[in-house]
């Protein structure tokens, strides 16, 4: 058990019978009554945000996660298998936990996996990450004033904005947050 005291950013607490992450928290003294704690709370399994207010001295039940340097074997059907790096344990993650990342995972690549005991509950990919252009028109010189981009098929499957000069074959760093190009990879 954590008291409002003890609150900070990145907790993960249970909160009738769910997990949830604390995004930010403000201790508030009014003039008159008792203090509280206003938070606001990011669910870990569905991703939506609440606010939620606490009396000064309430207790609520930590959680203990644990996080964990896998390698993504493959996909079968509608989970995701990954391999433990230390223990060669291999571990199946639903789509839901996944979630959208799932169009950069490349077979072999190292991730992390958050767990809950031995559930796991999150997948994080590093922010950057190498792929090929499997497909994408031809650029046309002239086409563009200025800049100028076209759509391509990275080898995960994952269609991303690249500028006109890149051609198929060539690899990509992409930002796995924003799922945009960032630089063209010799």
């Amino acid at each position: 058990m954590v008291s409002t005291s003890e609150f900070r950013n990145g907790l993960v607490i249970r909160l009738d019978g769910e997990l949830f992450t604390m995004v930010e928290f403000q201790h508030v003294k009014p003039g008159k009554g008792g203090a509280f704690v206003r938070t606001r709370l990011k669910n870990v399994n569905t991703g939506r945000v609440i606010d939620r207010t606490f009396r000064s001295g309430e207790r609520v039940e930590d959680i203990r996660l644990e996080k964990k340097t896998v390698q993504y074997l493959y996909r079968e059907e509608s989970s995701f298998v990954f391999m433990d790096t230390t223990s060669y344990d291999q571990i199946a993650a639903s789509e839901d936990v996944v979630g959208d990342i799932a169009e950069f995972l490349k077979e072999g690549m190292e991730v992390e996996v958050v767990f809950h005991g031995k559930d796991p509950i999150s997948v994080e990919l590093p922010i950057f990450v190498e792929l090929e252009v499997t497909k994408t028109e031809p650029g046309v010189r002239g086409d563009t004033a200025s800049g100028g981009s076209k759509p391509a098929t990275l080898e995960t499957g994952a269609v991303i904005q690249v500028p006109l000069f890149l051609e198929e074959g060539e690899r990509v760093k992409v930002d796995t947050r924003t799922g945009t190009y960032v630089e063209r990879v010799k």
